[in-house]
């Protein structure tokens, strides 16, 4: 039935299709901000596709049709698209092409490539114009075919936004700016245009709740030397708003309308002492204007390129954003060390009510939000929660819903990928938890997981290091049994923000579009090795990590890891024999921090469980 729905809208995509002149549509994931994690407003390719993942990308043909999604996606991809006649592109698989590559195929002269310039970012955008001119077919990106073939879309989100105080932030928004601007000078860029949504939550000291789990608002943002434009929804907006910041609010809406209008007004517009340093065009001092290739999109590309000399590299607020400051480094500790108690609460729960009465994989991720719920200053979870049971386990990044919905058992093992939103922080974790008897080849897997996540963690290493440098510690041993996971190591973290966060991210791979940055301390980051066998099962473990200074001397400064989660390993899958000793030592070591840390949180039947969930090996 579902199959048939989505040939159905298929179908009704091609009519709009061929209406408006267009041989191929393409669908990203993004919303108009390059987001991850989109609104329902924006989730067309899901709807679309049938394909819930929050990564891929479809392209519908008049005929054909194909869906690309990373390795994380490939088994639940598989499930989802079968029988809509959509052919699964796993991308970076050997023989697979990426989106240009097919489409430099199966272009022909005067067809014509369509999507929506607002939802495909300038870096893809970029991409699609080489490859029609190489193949002299055309572009139509003003054009959104969701409006007309979706029907009964959801409106667009418009929830309150409210302001940090510096004794969470801490850090004014003015001074902040002030550190966006020193960048700004060093490019010589009059203007940044800021389109990501957690970047401009955090350069305003703003939180939303626009998209579910991630609290952001929709908005857009221009910096320029002395004051600043914020688009929001000003229904969202209550009081006053910034004060003293010289920023002015503006409606979200009429984004479009003050670049068409009052951007000429400024573009010649220059402080004494700029005309030596400034580009010439047809006698006018042109603009600078720096932005994100990541975030904007290639409509705003277009419009911003005509209005002056356009920077598409890193905005600095990415950056600023990743190094956390002491006041969020406190908080998130804290933070970590009651999220980490919830999960231990949880894990004894489960482990003492399963088998005795039902208990399923959605029931059991309501009982965990439950005792996140019970913490002072929650406020969302950080991302839905993946509990998957047995098979379900081998999905990367399960969703359980009652079709799929397994009831757990006393025997295999339930993986649990969880988090939660506070006053205070952002928080990710990973637990495979052991409901009964386990397989000889679970302990096996579990337990090179294991060591795999805690050699990671106690990485020494010389400034300047990219996490591409350290993440053969966590693949090593994998390797060497011929083993791999098709995801990373891992992933930057946001305060009270995005669950994923960038610059930093730890993966093996070299990927030359993927500009590499050095980790820094105050950086958090997650490590969370994992295996999957479909059909079976699939372990992971995560912690996250604080990137810290170890030590400065005449060889250079040298940096390392702090672990911010502290959660048991579970002892029942671990076993010594696929374990050398330095392993033990790391799993002793790691299970004594977390009774010292997390027994006071505990009542005294938790704290009995604890103190036996963590004895030595």
């Amino acid at each position: 039935m579902e199959n048939q729905i989505v040939s159905q809208r298929l179908s009704a995509l091609r009519c709009a299709m061929k209406k408006n002149g267009i041989h191929y549509y393409m669908i990203t994931s993004a919303d108009c901000h390059g987001s991850e994690y989109v609104h329902e407003h924006f989730r067309t390719r899901a709807y679309f596709s049938g394909f819930t993942g929050s990564n891929g990308t479809l392209l519908v043909g008049e005929e054909d049709a194909a869906l690309w999604t990373d390795g994380r996606y490939f088994l639940q991809a598989e499930e989802e698209l079968a029988g809509t006649g959509i052919e699964l592109m796993r991308m970076q698989e050997k023989g697979v092409p990426d989106p240009e590559e097919y489409l430099g195929d199966v272009l022909k002269a005067g067809d014509v490539l369509g999507f929506d310039g607002n939802c495909v970012s300038a870096k893809l955008g970029k991409k699609l114009d080489k490859v029609c001119r190489g193949k002299k077919a055309r572009i139509s990106y003003d054009k959104d075919l969701g409006d007309i073939a979706w029907e009964e879309r959801p409106a667009l989100p418009a929830e309150p936004v409210r302001e940090l105080t510096e004794e969470y932030a801490g850090e004014s928004v003015m001074d902040k700016l002030e550190e966006v601007r020193r960048v700004m000078e060093k490019e010589g860029a009059d203007y940044l245009f800021l389109s990501s949504l957690d970047d401009i939550m955090w350069l305003f000291n703003l939180r939303g709740a626009d998209v579910t789990c991630n609290p952001v608002a929709l908005s857009y943002a221009v910096v320029r030397k002395k004051d600043c434009g914020l688009f929001l929804q000003k229904k969202a907006v209550s009081g006053t708003l910034l004060a003293g910041c010289d920023v002015e609010i503006r409606e979200y809406g009429t984004l479009f309308d003050w670049l068409e209008t009052e951007f000429p007004k400024e573009e010649n517009r220059r402080e004494e002492g700029d005309e030596e340093a400034a580009d010439k065009k047809g006698g006018k001092t042109a603009v600078k204007i720096l932005a994100s290739g990541e975030s904007l999109s290639y409509r705003l590309m277009r419009i911003l390129s005509e209005k002056g000399e356009l920077i598409l590299g890193e905005s600095p607020t990415e950056l600023l954003k990743a190094i956390k400051n002491e006041v969020e480094l406190s908080r998130s500790r804290e933070t970590y060390l009651r999220d980490s108690a919830a999960l231990c609460k949880f894990i004894y729960w489960l482990k003492q009510h399963v088998g005795k009465e039902e208990i399923t994989e959605i029931s059991a991720a309501d009982k965990l939000a439950e005792f996140r719920r019970q913490i002072p200053g929650f406020l969302d979870l950080s991302f839905t929660t993946i509990c998957g049971y047995g098979n379900n386990g081998a999905i990367v990044h399960y969703a359980a819903d009652e079709k799929t919905n397994r009831r757990l058992e006393d025997k295999g093992m339930v993986l649990v990928d969880s988090g939660g939103q506070y006053m205070g922080g952002t928080t990710d974790v990973t637990r495979t938890i052991v409901l009964g008897e386990v397989t000889e080849e679970e302990k096996k897997i579990f337990s090179l997981v294991a060591a795999a996540m805690l050699r990671l963690s106690e990485a020494v290493f010389l400034e300047g290091a990219t996490g591409r440098n350290l993440d053969i510690l966590a693949r090593q041993d994998l390797w060497r049994a011929h083993l791999d996971y098709k995801h990373g190591t891992g992933h930057g973290i946001g305060y009270m923000l995005n669950v994923h966060e960038g610059p930093q991210r730890i993966s093996w791979q070299y990927r030359k579009e993927v500009k590499e940055y050095a980790l820094r301390p105050g950086m958090l980051i997650s490590d969370e090795p994992g295996m999957y066998f479909a059909g079976a099962f699939g372990v992971r473990t995560e912690n996250i990590l604080e990137v810290v200074k170890e030590e400065e001397n005449e060889y250079g400064t040298f940096l390392g890891f702090r672990h911010l989660t502290f959660v048991p390993i579970d002892r029942e899958a671990l076993d010594k024999r696929f374990l050398n000793e330095e392993d033990v030592e790391r799993i002793n070591a790691y299970h004594k921090n977390v009774r010292e840390k997390i027994l006071p949180l505990l009542n005294k039947e938790e704290q009995d469980w604890l103190i036996e969930a963590t004895e030595d090996l």
